[in-house]
């Protein structure tokens, strides 16, 4: 099984950070505790005006998609979806193969 690791990128909309920023802090607390086979994940402000970003890795596929259909991800994904000005670039990102 792979390791699933991807970045996504996104900007919020005027007046909506505050709220954006709370609704993710809450997801990420969840995500820490409710999912061992959640290796990292965490959001972080970027440096440009409204912009955001989260970096999400996974033990595997299969438990990304558990994360992708967890109740705890299904209540919030409205909100953060409101929040977003427009959608998001997510990237995903390899390991290195020899």
């Amino acid at each position: 099984m792979a390791r699933v690791s991807f970045i996504s990128r996104m900007i919020v909309k005027a007046g909506r950070e505050a709220e954006f920023v709370r609704v993710c802090e809450e997801l990420t607390r969840i995500v820490r505790a409710q999912e061992p086979d959640a290796i990292y994940f965490e959001f972080f402000k970027l440096r440009e005006p409204r912009r955001y970003a989260v970096l999400e890795s996974f033990r595997s596929e299969e438990a990304e998609q558990r994360h992708m259909n967890s109740p705890w991800l299904a209540v919030r994904v409205p909100t953060i979806v409101a929040c977003v000005d427009g959608t998001w670039e997510r990237e995903y990102l390899d390991e290195f193969t020899a």
